[in-house]
C-alpha cells in the first residue's frame, strides 16, 4: 500500500510539463513535507515505472542531474535536452526552466 506523503509526491511528479523541471526540495514542499528532498529521489527510484513518472524531469536544487555518468546521467541529460532544455556546463538554468506549479 502506498502512503498519502507518497501519493501525493507521485501526483506532483505527473503534472511537471515537457521542457520544465522541478527539484527534489520543491516537490517536497508541495508534498507538504519540506524536509523530505531525499524521500524523493526513494519514491522516484521505487515509482518511476510502475506509475510511468517523467523522473527525468526531477534534479536537484543547484540546477544540475544527481545520477552519476555510466549511472542514468546521460538517458536524463539526453531526456531533457530532446524537450528542449538548454543544459551548459551541466547545469540547467532554474530561472527558465523551473517549473512554476502555480
Amino acid at each position: 500500500m502506498i502512503s498519502p506523503f507518497s501519493k501525493k509526491v507521485i501526483e506532483i511528479i505527473q503534472k511537471i510539463p515537457a521542457g520544465k523541471v522541478a527539484t527534489y526540495g520543491q516537490i517536497a514542499i508541495l508534498a507538504g513535507n519540506n524536509k523530505a528532498a531525499r524521500q524523493i529521489s526513494r519514491i522516484l527510484h521505487s515509482s518511476s515505472e510502475k506509475y510511468d513518472l517523467p523522473w527525468h524531469r526531477v534534479i536537484n536544487s543547484q540546477g544540475r542531474i544527481s545520477m552519476k555518468p555510466c549511472e542514468g546521467f546521460e538517458m536524463q541529460k539526453a531526456m531533457l535536452v530532446s524537450e528542449g532544455i538548454q543544459i551548459i556546463s551541466d547545469k540547467i538554468d532554474l530561472a527558465k526552466y523551473q517549473w512554476n506549479n502555480m
